[in-house]
């Protein structure tokens, strides 16, 4: 578009927050102007920590703000939960460097949702996302970097962004769906006996061994409850990584700028919290992020705080579908169906863009072929 131009930012704080909303809209809390601010305040994400902000804003002749895209340069690939190490590896021993890297994503946060962020009264707006996208290649092309990365985009930027010779890839998750449920057994109802009767057996094996379960949202969380769910989320990382992404900060800073769709479910022994799950709301969605727990013999507990209570929260407030972060075959047995996932990825390097390329067709077919198979184990009768 003529007279556009591309600036690139290194703190969210210089977009102004109701100009980077109007594009990005209130239906995923995730690329909100308030929760990119809360990682960037926190020293969740700078240069110390590896992600470097390079937020793309793309502006017109009269200075008006036509659409973003949070970005960040990378000089790693942890925090991103599509796996391009191995990429990486490769190309290091044919002797290039594919650090650092553009990477256009929410930080630490495997959510689905749009990345080219365009304005709405944007007369064409495919057209805008298309000029994004391009934009991202040339940033990519005068920082001088390997490649840039466009991951848990939707579908239609995924194929918006192949159709100009972006790399596509596939992942899966697991979502529950709300079909205008009124309570959690109208859900059980439409599954077969057999796993009706194990998920209420679990159900009520976490609600007998001594714990009581609270939600809480917004402001309702106090400063003491966000120190005790951070040690839960410490406690998970280092079972499982070691390596803590999210600072302390963070979690308060959620609470503050976003309010009410901040959804924290605390289970608690003796009035004492001991385990926590984190979620965010979006317009139809209640999107699950962190959880984690202290040592105790509670079982069933990640499933009753993560899931059963989620699908609870879902139906009492109306909310369409329950996305429950990255991985976990097991939440298949609970309800949670398969879907896909979308990534789009620009790699300059003539050699290492046409492996990556093989690689990815024969990944994109397997993925696709593994989904019936995947629906398959579901627990819905085959009545319904």
């Amino acid at each position: 578009m003529t007279g556009t131009t591309m600036i690139l930012h290194r703190r969210i704080a210089e977009i102004p927050a109701r100009e980077w909303d109007d594009c990005a809209g209130d239906d995923n809390p995730f690329v909100s102007h308030a929760f990119l601010s809360a990682l960037e305040e926190s020293g969740s994400t700078s240069p110390q920590t590896g992600w470097l902000p390079q937020h793309l804003v793309l502006r017109n002749g009269a200075g008006q703000l036509l659409a973003v895209a949070p970005l960040y340069a990378k000089s790693h690939s942890f925090g991103e939960y599509v796996f391009d190490q191995q990429w990486a590896q490769a190309f290091a021993q044919a002797g290039g460097q594919y650090y650092p890297k553009l990477q256009a994503a929410v930080p630490f946060s495997p959510v689905p949702g749009p990345r080219l962020l365009v304005h709405p009264d944007a007369p064409d707006a495919d057209a805008l996302r298309q000029l994004a996208a391009r934009a991202l290649r040339q940033a990519c092309g005068e920082l001088g970097l390997s490649s840039v990365h466009v991951t848990f985009c939707t579908q239609h930027e995924y194929d918006l962004m192949g159709q100009t010779g972006w790399l596509q890839r596939l992942g899966v998750q697991y979502h529950w769906d709300n079909c205008d449920y009124t309570t959690f057994d109208d859900f059980l109802d439409t599954l077969a006996s057999r796993k009706r009767k194990a998920i209420r057996r679990e159900r009520r094996d976490a609600n007998a061994c001594g714990l009581t379960f609270h939600t809480y949202r917004g402001h309702e969380i106090t400063e003491s409850l966000w120190h005790d769910f951070y040690q839960f989320y410490l406690s998970t990382v280092d079972r499982k990584w070691g390596r803590a992404y999210l600072q302390p900060g963070f979690f308060p800073l959620l609470s503050q700028h976003l309010g009410d769709r901040v959804v924290l479910m605390v289970a608690r022994q003796n009035g004492v919290p001991v385990a926590g799950a984190l979620n965010l709301m979006g317009r139809d969605t209640l999107y699950g992020r962190n959880w984690g727990r202290l040592e105790g013999d509670w079982p069933f507990l990640h499933f009753e705080l993560c899931y059963y209570r989620a699908i609870d929260f879902a139906i009492a407030t109306g909310l369409k579908r329950v996305e429950a972060g990255a991985q976990g075959e097991h939440k298949l047995q609970r309800g949670y169906r398969p879907c896909l996932t979308h990534s789009a990825h620009w790699i300059d390097h003539p050699g290492l863009r046409e492996a990556v390329a093989d690689y990815l067709r024969h990944e994109r077919a397997a993925i696709e072929a593994e989904l019936p198979a995947l629906d398959a184990l579901t627990p819905y009768r085959a009545d319904l």
